[in-house]
């Protein structure tokens, strides 16, 4: 692991930046160009979404990393920022290219249709995790509120996890193994930072 933390201190946080907005080029490029697919509207909507919630599990992914030895803290930011970027993406592109900007069918969809109401509840959850996602905004709210505040991440990514199985109308094994992967990260995460039970020698002798 060592190696690893070698080789990952000498890369700037700020490339995880630069390779998400490439690759949201790209992604756009090739529904422009019609390397798409037949729907390329779809296809960009979907592809947006996919590429937000792997982002956020690999968001989710770097602290239980740091407890076998890799350290890849410095990069739980930029990664975060830049899935909330592919959400961001998915819900402007749903709004504009899928629904027209119609916003009577936009509103009836946000109330009536339940996967929407999911993904649209993830994306909420967001937006102030992306909003304080600074150094300034650490300062002002304190350490611990901050702490709290970002502990929306574990159900939004849930509810996106949920949001995309649902999305498919069909649930699928790539779909299924997203929300595995969550439930099973937040598992773990859980496991890790329970309450441990005092030992018989750390047992608090009862007061008189």
């Amino acid at each position: 692991m060592e190696a690893a933390n070698r080789f990952f201190r000498n890369v700037p946080s700020w490339s995880i930046y630069l390779a998400g907005a490439a690759l949201a080029a790209w992604m756009i490029f090739l529904a422009l160009s019609g390397g798409a697919g037949p729907d390329p509207v779809k296809a960009l909507e979907r592809g947006f979404g996919e590429r937000g919630l792997q982002l956020l599990i690999a968001a989710l992914c770097i602290t239980p990393l740091r407890w076998v030895g890799l350290n890849l803290i410095k990069f739980r930011r930029p990664i975060g920022l830049v899935g909330f970027g592919f959400v961001v993406l998915h819900f402007a592109s749903w709004l504009t290219l899928d629904m027209g900007l119609r916003w009577a069918e936009i509103a009836n969809d946000l109330v009536k249709r339940p996967y929407i109401i999911i993904g649209f509840a993830a994306f909420l959850a967001l937006v102030p995790l992306a909003i304080t996602s600074n150094n300034v905004a650490i300062r002002q709210m304190g350490a611990a509120s901050w702490k709290r505040l970002h502990r929306l991440a574990y159900p939004a990514t849930v509810a996106g996890a949920v949001h995309f199985v649902m999305i498919g109308k069909v649930y699928t094994l790539q779909s299924s193994l997203y929300l595995a992967a969550v439930v099973a990260l937040l598992a773990i995460r859980w496991w890790k930072m329970r309450p441990k039970p005092l030992g018989i020698g750390q047992m608090v002798p009862r007061r008189r």
